[in-house]
């Protein structure tokens, strides 16, 4: 899979002209992002996004993980990144995350990229369950989950690991309607 399109944004495989707009996209996004992510700092830098994206298109080629850069339809502006990771392939489920950058959030970038992952997880991949895991507190990203119609299954204690600790998480899920 090398593209998705769902309108008037893009999401496709980074590639090395990306890291520039990648790196100041996480630096620009670090009140938003850093909070949640444990890969963001204030000081990330352009080989930090290349080895992402090496590491994105070996995990691609093996297919333990399928992650796109979000892009607006001119296919060169970034808005952020989304994708499909942790399989599980004996009970056919994966997570989906995704992050959007500052200045292109509240635009509907996470949910149109909710909406396509979801899809290539049911239709191409043939799985029956995408789970979207967020941690407490992180407002933003459960809306972007309840408007992509994703279920509230429950608050899961001590679910991830933000800088080192454990924190409770929510966990919601998309079921395919193939079954």
């Amino acid at each position: 899979m090398t593209q998705l399109t769902p309108g008037r944004l893009l999401l496709r495989p980074f590639t090395a002209a990306d890291a520039p707009a990648f790196a100041q996209a996480v630096r620009e996004s670090m009140a938003s992002l850093g909070p949640w992510m444990n890969w963001g700092h204030g000081a990330y830098a352009e080989d930090e996004a290349l080895s992402w994206f090496a590491w994105c298109d070996a995990a691609r080629a093996n297919g333990s993980a399928h992650e796109f850069g979000i892009f607006l339809d001119d296919g060169e502006t970034l808005a952020g990144g989304a994708g499909l990771n942790q399989f599980n392939t004996m009970n056919g489920f994966c997570n989906l995350g995704y992050w959007v950058r500052a200045s292109q959030q509240r635009q509907g970038a996470a949910v149109a990229a909710v909406d396509l992952l979801a899809r290539l997880a049911f239709d191409t991949l043939k799985l029956s369950r995408v789970e979207i895991v967020i941690a407490d507190g992180n407002q933003p990203s459960i809306a972007v989950a309840r408007k992509a119609g994703a279920v509230h299954e429950c608050l899961a204690r001590k679910r991830l690991q933000l800088r080192g600790r454990a924190v409770d998480a929510h966990v919601f899920s998309l079921v395919s309607t193939l079954d």
